[in-house]
């Protein structure tokens, strides 16, 4: 019922930018929470950042300075811009979102994305 598609990955080289979104769709009655992870081979998934609905911002100190997370509400989308990349920020980024669904309007519930792979590389 609910999906969320990220997009934008790719490959970038050291001190290069991407911009990634994560767009929600189905049967949504809101979105709290929006945030972004992130996961390389042999780690345990990563925080990255997070936005409210009303957009206060959070980040983890590896990103912060360098990443930006902002959302559109009327577009049920997040995006993550990652400015001044390194090697080390190469991952799968995940999106994830708690959302209340029309059938469900109570109860917040959390979707992930299917990731897309950021590579940082010369």
């Amino acid at each position: 019922q609910v999906q969320l598609v990220e997009s934008g990955g790719g490959l970038v080289q050291p001190g290069g930018s991407l911009r990634l979104s994560c767009a929600a769709s189905g049967s949504i009655f809101s979105i709290n929470t929006m945030g972004w992870y992130r996961q390389d081979p042999g780690n345990e998934r990563e925080y990255v950042a997070g936005i409210t609905r009303s957009g206060s911002t959070n980040y983890v100190d590896s990103v912060k300075g360098r990443f930006t997370i902002s959302r559109d509400n009327a577009k049920n989308t997040a995006y993550l811009q990652m400015n001044t990349m390194k090697p080390e920020d190469t991952a799968v980024y995940y999106c994830n979102a708690d959302i209340q669904t029309e059938q469900r309007r109570l109860i917040s519930l959390t979707y992930w994305g299917q990731g897309t792979q950021v590579t940082v590389s010369s």
